[in-house]
């Protein structure tokens, strides 16, 4: 039975110090403006999961209302992991025409776009 819990906390510290190190990786290396991205990203993930729960958990009832928010969560994710990879300066070679204005517009856009199509699908 020690050689198991050995294992187990072993398994438990190397997943510590990978996470550990990701993230002190993540903090200094990443610029504040993809930061604030990645919490909008956070903050859809979790509104996304809030509205799918609640689903479940306690009702459905307008169920237009339900799919017009969670597709509405689903597509701005979308389109901030398209802005992320777009600003982001490693990713720069793929993205040789689109300037990091260029592609917060095309993001604006199809915002306002995504948001007018979830407005008409409330009914």
């Amino acid at each position: 039975m020690a050689p198991a819990k050995t294992s187990k906390t072993s398994v438990a510290s190397e997943t510590s110090v990978a996470l550990t190190t990701m993230w002190k990786s993540y903090s200094q290396n990443t610029s504040d403006r993809l930061k604030l991205v990645d919490a909008f990203l956070v903050f859809i993930m979790l509104s996304g999961i809030v509205q799918f729960a609640y689903c479940v958990l306690v009702t459905n009832f307008p169920f237009n209302a339900f799919l017009a928010g969670f597709a509405s969560c689903i597509g701005q994710f979308v389109l901030t992991a398209s802005l992320r990879a777009q600003v982001n300066p490693e990713n720069r070679s793929e993205f040789n025409d689109v300037s990091p204005e260029r592609a917060f517009a095309d993001f604006t856009l199809g915002s306002i776009v995504l948001h007018f199509f979830v407005y008409n699908f409330l009914g």
